[in-house]
């Protein structure tokens, strides 16, 4: 993997080489590595591969690539931190605020034909499964669902900037309708395994946070900051009431 990495695309004969191994030793831990994903047949250009069969060369997946690391966990702690130096803690809420208010668009837009808790809940658990959440639901059997989280991404982030955490809870409420109401079960950050939340019924048409009855303004947040990124701060205030 180091070579192929450090190389580029290689045939088994050149790795063998380079390992000290038999070409049909090698061909054989090819075999195992491209069946376990580590690894996948390079594309060849045949135009330029001359008469015959060309060879096989071999590079490594995009799997095997993050392997070897990166420093993204650590880009992301030293922007927050920076942030935070140069524009207050007021700047970094800016920033959280304005990444959720991106996420509940994107989400709305995609819930937007999900009619039953049901459809929404799983089109969260697609949603939040494809930003590398390894998201499931589960249902309570009391028309409920435990909606899990077994991986956190931005756990880095999350731990040095609760607010992300606060956003999150924030979304899935908002997206999920004021006729549920959304409460965390497990806390990645307070020891627990994993995030997970529970989605409950209330059928009173209620906010979760209040108990007060969402006014007709507030209901149409969602439509209105689909239609009008431009008026983004109005639409942050309004988003606030209902939470506070």
């Amino acid at each position: 993997m180091a070579f192929l990495k450090a190389r580029g695309a290689m045939q088994a004969i050149d790795l063998a080489k380079e390992l000290s191994m038999t070409a049909i030793g090698m061909r054989q831990h090819l075999k195992r590595m491209s069946m376990e994903g580590m690894i996948q047949k390079a594309v060849v250009d045949v135009s330029t591969s001359g008469a015959g069969r060309p060879a096989v060369s071999w590079e490594l997946t995009a799997e095997s690539h993050n392997t070897f690391g990166d420093s993204h966990a650590l880009l992301t702690k030293d922007l927050i931190e920076s942030a935070r130096a140069v524009f207050g803690d007021q700047g970094v809420d800016q920033l959280v605020s304005y990444r959720e208010q991106q996420t509940l668009k994107s989400y709305a837009t995609a819930l937007s034909e999900a009619s039953s808790l049901e459809d929404r809940v799983q089109k969260l658990v697609e949603l939040r499964d494809q930003e590398g959440y390894m998201a499931s639901a589960e249902s309570d059997n009391d028309g409920g669902y435990l909606f899990i989280e077994n991986h956190c991404p931005i756990c880095t982030a999350a731990a040095i900037c609760q607010g992300f955490c606060r956003a999150e809870l924030s979304v899935f409420r908002s997206v999920l309708g004021p006729d549920v109401d959304v409460e965390r079960a497990e806390y990645l950050l307070e020891g627990g395994r994993r995030c997970s939340y529970r989605i409950r019924p209330n059928n009173s048409g209620r906010s979760q946070t209040t108990g007060k009855l969402i006014d007709q303004g507030a209901s149409n947040l969602v439509k209105e900051t689909l239609d009008k990124d431009s008026e983004h701060s109005s639409h942050q205030a309004r988003y606030l009431i209902i939470e506070e």
